[in-house]
């Protein structure tokens, strides 16, 4: 999608500060992508830990030029991509004082919109404007964005593990152990229920394996807000929008009616739930035809303890207790149930995944594999695409002051409405 109005609209930024042109240093950085490969240059945890901290310190979203975006990555250099998705490429890249003065030494990711790709201006346009204003421990913080003639980029903080998607799904990857993926899914549960209880609620839409990213320590944070929508408020009860997201994880009367809700993404939410407890995909072709829809195959055995053995991933190896298990495919089955009505609430996802964390961290938590591979690449533990009384402890309201970046933010005329 391209241009969807007239009017001069462009995205609401919190507190975004302008760039000038001579702050733009040409130099190169004083530690470069390639050098952080030396260990006894930058210890790795070290270097982990200053990245979190640094990151917290990104508090505004900074409209990037072009220009410096060409400088981090190398002018877009291929050895530098980190994958692909619907809207474009992704690079890695690394800001600091080098690249503007007052910049903290940061490690990110810059989504580059696919100018042909079926994801356009108005979804680049969403998610700047959803995580522009929304701030929690469980979304992918947006560092900054670019908006130059028709060039649209947005730029993250570096997720080290990658996507939950090839965590459970590359064989080449350690498989993930019982405790992890209860963090995880209590991680990403958190994300969405955020969401749902923002004072304007938000529904995702695209709640899938690869939209949920992984930190150095598996906090699961979803990325990819191009297809969030606002939700209903006072007496609406759904969104009416095109059917969009991803076939396999889309709610069933959303995708026969159009009808959105909030219920939708606790479907989707199940569908994960699920694929963490089989270590399955939620379509997968090359199975028998009885098998191949994750949830149909699944589903009616959730509620059947007798059977729940038979579903679980094998690579789990009685980690888990009978109980714990029970617990997460009860919750599976009620969240993928076919009456909206039924499934609960995403706040009581949060409460009931509570008590199934180990007491034991760090036991889910492996060796924090080399930020390095071979070429100066950042080693992504097989990521390849980017694309509560005390439950919402940490979170970080919108920031106030709000500022349009560019009023000439749109490709070839007038810029693109405001997604509502």
């Amino acid at each position: 999608m391209g241009n969807c109005g007239t009017r001069e609209e462009s995205p609401v930024i919190p507190n975004a500060h302008h760039p000038a042109a001579a702050s733009v240093s040409e130099k190169k950085h004083s530690r470069s992508i390639s050098d952080l490969s030396d260990p006894s240059s930058t210890p790795r945890k070290i270097f982990i830990e200053d990245s979190r901290k640094n990151a917290l310190l990104y508090t505004h979203v900074i409209p990037f030029t072009l220009f410096e975006l060409e400088t981090i990555t190398k002018s877009f250099r291929s050895d530098y991509i980190l994958g692909q998705g619907g809207f474009g490429t992704v690079y890695k890249g690394y800001i600091d004082e080098n690249l503007r003065v007052g910049l903290k030494s940061l490690p990110v990711a810059v989504k580059v919109l696919n100018k042909e790709g079926l994801q356009g201006h108005r979804e680049w346009l969403t998610e700047v404007n959803f995580l522009g204003e929304l701030r929690h421990p469980n979304l992918v913080k947006l560092i900054g964005y670019c908006c130059e003639d028709d060039h649209r980029l947005l730029v993250y903080e570096f997720m080290f593990r990658g996507s939950l998607e090839n965590h459970l799904f590359r064989k080449a990857t350690v498989s993930l152990s019982w405790s992890t993926r209860m963090v995880i899914a209590l991680g990403a549960a958190k994300g969405l229920a955020f969401l749902h209880n923002a004072e304007r609620p938000v529904i995702y839409r695209d709640f899938k394996t690869s939209n949920i990213l992984l930190d150095s320590d598996y906090t699961a944070k979803l990325s990819d807000f191009g297809l969030a929508k606002a939700g209903p408020q006072g007496d609406e009860t759904h969104v009416s929008t095109r059917v969009m997201g991803t076939y396999g994880y889309a709610a069933p009367e959303y995708v026969m009616t159009g009808h959105l809700t909030a219920r939708s993404d606790v479907y989707s939410f199940g569908v994960v739930l699920l694929e963490l407890l089989t270590g399955r995909r939620s379509v997968d072709k090359t199975r028998p035809s009885k098998e191949q829809s994750l949830v149909d195959w699944a589903r009616p055995k959730l509620n059947d303890k007798k059977k729940l053995l038979q579903i679980l991933d094998p690579r789990l190896e009685n980690q888990y207790s009978a109980k714990a298990v029970q617990k997460a495919c009860s919750l599976a089955y009620y969240c993928l149930s076919q009456n909206p009505k039924a499934r609960p609430l995403m706040s009581d996802v949060v409460e009931t995944l509570e008590p199934l964390q180990s007491s034991n961290v760090k036991e889910i938590s492996p060796s924090v594999p080399p930020l390095m591979g071979a070429g100066g690449s950042f080693a992504l533990g097989g990521f390849s695409e980017y694309r509560m009384h005390h439950r919402f402890a940490g979170t970080v309201g919108a920031p106030a002051g709000f500022r349009s970046p560019n009023p000439s933010c749109s490709p070839g005329g007038p810029a693109a409405c405001r997604v509502r």
